[in-house]
């Protein structure tokens, strides 16, 4: 109790304590978060975890991956299983497919010590008929898997500002939602287990040809004797617009902060599109659903990764284009 002017006494110590006891509570809910795979996206998304208050185990195949964020406070520990064994809510970002079903299901995989009631989030970009297999394992050892996919590339992941699309039971989208809420700016929830997926392969798939176009567009103007910035910009004002013209334009030196400006370097590479789109070919064949642009991209895009292109980003389609202009 605290005395006021006229000698009387109040409670505003107790109001103080009661706001004391919500923001422990507050923090002891931020209890230990699993994550495995610290690449080029998962690592900005780990960090952002770690800002928003939450303790981060982590793990890598690669152990060299850890070191950034084992400076940032997280625990590393040596597999997938050691993560299981000390969280309850774990998130995946794998390359694969084959990734995927080892990281979960391998000799030192998440099942091998995973919790009944673990919430296990992947948000890799997979064959959707992996995010079911997945799913139904973990169910048998009383886990919870939801496909977790991502838009937005490097930039997006390290400004918490990615789109997830969300496959799973509609009862644990809200659990998802507020780890994936610090790491993005929109949480989807798409339906069950397989549907984030299948959103993402249809965004990247037109992700691929609207890049390639752009490739082609800027690249058509500048041999039309047309300055790229100039006619960015206009295009970007026009009917033309998309966001690989106005946000990741793969021509250097049009945009600062975009692999185009990097020598490529960063950003979504070129293996992995070609990945992506290959899925997509797959499931539109399973589906008999034809696609024509997205498998001639898919074709451009394999051919890139023979050519020197498959470390690079996938915007360097501009250059895989004027090199073959020159052939």
């Amino acid at each position: 109790l605290i005395s006021t002017e006229k000698g009387s006494r109040c409670a505003m110590p107790l109001v103080v304590c009661f706001l004391l006891a919500l923001s422990t509570r507050s923090m002891a809910s931020k209890t230990p978060v699993g994550f495995v795979g610290l690449g080029n996206m998962g690592s900005p998304m780990a960090t952002n975890l770690l800002k928003n208050g939450y303790p981060v185990i982590a793990t890598d195949v690669f152990p060299g991956s850890c070191k950034e964020i084992q400076d940032l406070g997280a625990h590393v520990v040596d597999s997938p299983a050691d993560v299981a064994d000390k969280s309850d809510r774990i998130i995946t970002m794998l390359p694969s497919s084959p990734d995927v079903i080892d990281v979960f299901t391998g000799p030192s995989g998440i099942l091998k010590k995973v919790k009944k009631g673990t919430l296990l989030i992947d948000s890799s970009t997979i064959d959707p008929a992996v995010s079911k297999e997945m799913s139904v394992a973990a169910e048998k050892m009383g886990a919870v898997f939801m496909d977790a996919p991502v838009s937005g590339g490097v930039g997006a992941a390290s400004l918490a500002k990615l789109t997830f699309m969300v496959g799973g039971p509609e009862e644990e989208f809200n659990a998802a939602q507020e780890l994936l809420s610090c790491m993005g700016a929109n949480v989807v929830y798409c339906g069950q287990v397989g549907t984030g997926q299948a959103v993402k392969l249809c965004n990247n798939m037109l992700l691929a040809i609207g890049m390639i176009g752009t490739a082609e567009t800027m690249n058509l103007g500048i041999r039309l004797g047309l300055d790229p910035k100039l006619l960015a910009k206009i295009l970007n004002m026009s009917s033309g617009r998309c966001w690989s013209s106005d946000t990741y334009n793969p021509v250097p030196g049009v945009m600062e902060g975009v692999p185009s400006a990097n020598n490529y370097q960063g950003g979504f590479v070129t293996t992995l599109m070609a990945k992506d789109l290959g899925l997509a070919q797959n499931t539109a064949t399973s589906t008999k659903t034809p696609i024509p642009l997205g498998s001639l991209a898919h074709q451009i895009y394999r051919v890139m990764g023979s050519r020197g292109y498959a470390n690079k980003d996938f915007s360097s389609v501009f250059q895989f284009l004027r090199e073959e202009e020159g052939q």
